[in-house]
């Protein structure tokens, strides 16, 4: 067995990339710019093609029985067609509408039974002859449910089988072979995610609405959590007493990581702030003298603050405000009492 190489000499190949071949295989052709450009216009061509005999009544029917469908809209497909037809799917769910992707081969082997009366069930093919899916028309019939085909191909056997039967005018492949399935699927997406939209501006769906069904990601976060749900609390808050003395409010003012002090009375309102930065100045302009100084005398008694109801991202928008930005909000109620802080780093954690 022979020996690994240096580490060194590992590192230094690994930035070599990509590797440089010292007999170039004499089977490939090159690719360059205008190859690719080509291949960008013709694919453009013949999406083009379909914008422009797409039948917009057979598409507006379509669009229509998915709205007023009183089940849920299931969607099928087999290889290319079912990758499509399961992100519709999704696409769908994410906007609040039931909807879900049947594998037809799990179906003919016990999945069929979530089908019922009143569920519409979408077929996705290209040639409209998949054998697949028109083992499953007659299964999914005798489940009561209401059967679309969505094919590129004339006069197909599972157009002929369906209740419906929606036309995606289909040019050709961009392959050069008119084979791999890159154009159809292409404009198979197009199609199904140009008819959610649709769905969507038809129920009215509203941004906060949306938002609730994307609660993890920065568009549901900014539109649902509020100032309360990313405020610090109780005992994670820097808080003094106005008569305090600065230097004995150092642990106070370091250790709770929000670089601010928050000065309240014996009721806990909020009198001011006094941050890390007002520190530093006092003790530049005072020297010594800031053994004597409490923090009354030095903290800003009109500081930007925030009500816990707030949305999260209009705390992040008054931080980043002018004259200048802040890094902290101290959150308080309508009788100037303090509840919480938000900090922008507190902010920027939660993925706002």
């Amino acid at each position: 067995m022979g020996s690994l190489p240096p580490a060194e000499d590992i590192s230094l190949s690994l930035c070599q990339w990509p590797p440089k071949s010292p007999n170039p295989n004499p089977d490939l052709s090159p690719i360059d710019e205008s190859t690719l450009l080509d291949l960008f216009k013709s694919q453009q061509n013949h999406l083009n093609f379909f914008f422009h005999n797409l039948d917009l009544s057979q598409t507006l029917k379509f669009t229509v029985t998915l709205l007023n469908a009183p089940g849920t809209i299931f969607f099928s497909g087999v290889g290319k067609s079912g990758f499509v037809a399961r992100k519709i799917s999704q696409t769908l769910v994410s906007l609040g509408i039931r909807s879900a992707f049947l594998s037809p081969l799990d179906a003919l082997h016990g999945d069929i039974g979530i089908l019922n009366s009143g569920d519409v069930l979408v077929l996705f093919s290209k040639s409209g002859n998949t054998e697949e899916l028109l083992r499953l028309v007659p299964c999914a019939r005798a489940k009561g449910a209401y059967l679309i085909a969505v094919t590129s191909v004339e006069a197909n056997v599972l157009a002929g089988v369906c209740d419906m039967n929606v036309h995606l005018p289909l040019e050709r492949e961009l392959c050069p072979f008119d084979l791999a399935p890159v154009t159809s699927t292409a404009i198979q997406m197009v199609f199904g995610d140009t008819v959610a939209i649709a769905l969507m501006g038809a129920r009215n769906l509203t941004k906060e609405e949306y938002a609730t069904n994307h609660p993890a990601g920065r568009i549901g976060k900014s539109l649902i959590f509020k100032v309360k749900d990313v405020m610090k609390k109780q005992s994670e808050l820097p808080v003094c007493k106005e008569g305090d003395l600065i230097m004995d409010q150092l642990v106070e003012l370091t250790s709770k990581g929000c670089g601010c002090l928050l000065v309240i009375d014996e009721e806990y309102h909020l009198i001011g702030t006094f941050t890390d930065g007002d520190l530093r100045r006092t003790l530049k302009a005072s020297g010594e003298g800031i053994f004597k100084l409490t923090v009354g005398q030095m903290c800003n008694r009109k500081p930007r603050t925030i009500d816990p109801e707030a949305m999260a991202v209009d705390a992040m928008k008054k931080m980043e405000a002018p004259p200048s930005p802040v890094q902290f909000l101290p959150v308080i109620n309508l009788q100037n009492m303090l509840i919480g802080i938000v900090t922008l780093h507190g902010l920027v954690s939660s993925g706002l």
